[in-house]
């Protein structure tokens, strides 16, 4: 973690911790099972996972390097100077203060036109980072201490590293990914030609691909639910540095039901728009396509009441 003032969450670094993990031991397991099968079957493996690791750390390397542009460019959203008008001296002025508190590096502040309030950080390094942040967010439904709170709780995921941790949980999804793929149109279009390229091995072709097929699904929903897992751990523990640093857990729970309230109010076809942003985002866009207990096991962040639980006791801890 990086060496500022926002306060570590060592249980929540140990969950994180077993999350990543368990994410490399499904990993390793997967790899192992797919070499077995395509060894035994005759097809050739060396190659394709070669490729499909080449390929994998060429997908992640890229997002890791250039996150805050991608993002930036997905929310529309220009970097500004504290002399760029009313919101961008505002969002300056807070941004400075968080960092003399926090000792780090001040991000640059960017502004997007949109019509849900929200805001993000990103960036492989506190020296990149960008922190942006909404109009709608700055058009007065937040108090001060309010968007101190959203600010803080952002800036402490540029503090945590998140944006390397996700990234490297991902990658893991990314290669089981791309290994099934590879491995599906080898057969696919290779014929299954290995130890005499006779029926029997074509058909021996057939069932491999079906059970990678089936070991791949299976690897991929178990990544998909771990990383989500991750990160929502990540957003506890943002709520809760930003909650400390600023020593107003309170405003950073209204600010939660503010956002969320409006979030909720904003036309469907906006939330989809937007949802690509979640991982980022200070409170998700969900566009109610899933009941609540399916929302709450494949969203990105915790539920409304786990953030506003985990402030009260925050709250009551600092009012001991």
């Amino acid at each position: 973690m990086a060496k500022t003032r926002y306060a570590p969450d060592r249980g929540l670094t140990a969950r994180m911790t077993l999350t990543m993990f368990l994410l490399g031991l499904v990993f390793v397991a997967f790899i192992i099972i797919l070499i077995y099968l395509l060894s035994a079957f005759g097809v050739g493996s060396g190659a394709i996972v070669f490729f499909a690791v080449l390929l994998g750390a060429g997908l992640t390397i890229g997002s890791f390097f250039y996150s805050d542009k991608i993002a930036l460019s997905a929310a529309r959203a220009v970097v500004v100077g504290p002399d760029d008008g009313p919101m961008a001296a505002k969002v300056h002025g807070i941004v400075d203060r968080l960092c003399a508190l926090a000792d780090m590096p001040k991000p640059r502040v960017a502004i997007a036109r949109s019509p849900m309030p929200n805001a993000f950080a990103t960036g492989r390094n506190a020296s990149k980072a960008v922190l942006c942040v909404t109009t709608s967010l700055m058009d007065g439904r937040l108090d001060d201490r309010e968007l101190e709170g959203v600010i803080a709780h952002e800036m402490s995921h540029v503090a945590h590293k998140d944006v390397a941790v996700m990234t490297i949980a991902s990658f893991l999804g990314i290669i089981a990914g791309l290994l099934v793929r590879f491995a599906f149109y080898g057969e696919l279009f290779g014929g299954g030609g290995g130890r005499g390229g006779n029926n029997n091995n074509n058909g021996g072709g057939a069932i491999v691909m079906l059970v990678m097929l089936a070991v791949g699904i299976v690897v991929y929903a178990v990544s998909f639910l771990l990383i989500r897992l991750l990160s929502r751990y990540r957003e506890l523990a943002a709520d809760r540095a930003g909650a400390l640093l600023t020593g107003q857990p309170s405003a950073l729970a209204s600010a939660l039901t503010k956002v969320s309230g409006d979030i909720a109010r904003i036309p469907q076809k906006d939330l989809r728009k937007a949802e690509p942003l979640n991982a980022f985002y200070f409170a998700p866009a969900l566009s109610g396509r899933t009941g609540a207990s399916l929302a709450n096991l494949f969203s990105t962040h915790p539920s409304l009441d786990r953030r506003l639980r985990q402030l009260s006791e925050i709250s009551e801890q600092l009012s001991r």
